[in-house]
């Protein structure tokens, strides 16, 4: 297939280019004006220029068979500020609307294309258990989420097959979050965040890439997919096991206060909040997890 990637310098996006391409796929990654050449690294595919303020795309782009839709600025870089919440959404929702109005004017469109979601969709739920059908929430990355679902979602009506992935929290060793969590108990820090009750629904890089690349070549994959490991867990028990991994203690919780103090409006959304979240449609669909096991994944992220 010759697939579209926007967001290809990313955690995710750097992976699933790569993933591609050894699979055989001829990989375009689309490229703002302003992408450096440093920040494209290697040559994991080829650039197709691409505008999302005007949403001009190159013709090289044309004649794709799908798109991964990967876009959108770090949520946990910087404090939430009103500039930076505007940012987060534009990155997101407004690149999502340029991208599906240009497939529109394509004379031959993909005929899927992935789209990027996150479990903040949901917003804090506490225990209760949730899935692909759940109702939203109300806060802000939940008003962010249904935006950015609802422009993807308008890839439908052009006849695309349309995928929206709900990542949960991605361990990966080299990018995201998890090295920042691995810092503090590398230096005898670490402990659970607030009350530990929280529920984390996390997924390693691996089976991100992988679950993406199962939805692009499954056609029965469509609508909302969490992709999450089928084994969330509370604050406190990734705590304990990631210290327990690491060889280091867990013996300094951070205070729900202190996080609220530093972080701002940030700290409930995203160290907080409680997502119990299960991957039905991935089960559903027979989707095999490479690392459902919190313990055996960070093994394997560690290794």
């Amino acid at each position: 297939m010759k697939i579209l990637v926007t967001g290809s310098t990313g955690l995710v996006g750097t992976a699933v280019v790569r993933d591609l391409k050894e699979a055989g796929h001829t990989v375009c990654r689309l490229v703002r004006p302003s992408t450096t050449a440093e920040a494209l690294g290697g040559s994991e595919g080829f650039d197709v220029q691409w505008d999302p303020a005007s949403g001009a795309l190159g013709a090289a782009g044309v004649g794709a068979d799908a798109v991964v839709n990967l876009a959108g600025a770090s949520i946990a870089e910087g404090r939430w500020t009103k500039a930076r919440k505007q940012l987060l959404r534009t990155s997101r929702v407004e690149t999502t609307r340029a991208l599906v109005n240009a497939l529109a004017k394509m004379p031959a469109r993909p005929r899927v294309m992935i789209s990027a979601s996150a479990v903040g969709y949901y917003g804090s739920r506490g225990d209760e258990l949730l899935n692909e059908e759940s109702l939203p929430g109300n806060d802000f990355l939940s008003e962010i989420g249904k935006a950015w679902e609802a422009e993807a979602v308008k890839g439908e009506a052009l006849g695309i097959r349309v995928v929206r992935a709900r990542f949960g929290v991605i361990l990966a060793k080299h990018g995201g979050a998890f090295p920042r969590m691995m810092r503090l108990f590398q230096f005898g820090v670490g402990g659970k965040i607030g009350s530990g009750k929280q529920w984390m629904s996390w997924i390693t890089l691996a089976d991100v890439v992988a679950i993406l690349r199962f939805t692009l070549e499954n056609g029965a994959a469509r609508g909302a997919i969490n992709v999450v490991s089928p084994q969330p867990v509370r604050n406190s028990e990734f705590t304990k096991e990631l210290a327990q991994a690491l060889h280091r203690p867990a013996l300094f919780p951070a205070p729900a206060f202190a996080l609220r103090l530093a972080l701002g409006e940030m700290a409930d959304a995203l160290l907080l909040s409680s997502q119990r979240v299960q991957p039905a449609q991935l089960q559903r669909l027979g989707y095999r997890f490479l690392h459902p096991n919190l313990r055996e994944a960070l093994a394997a992220v560690l290794a």
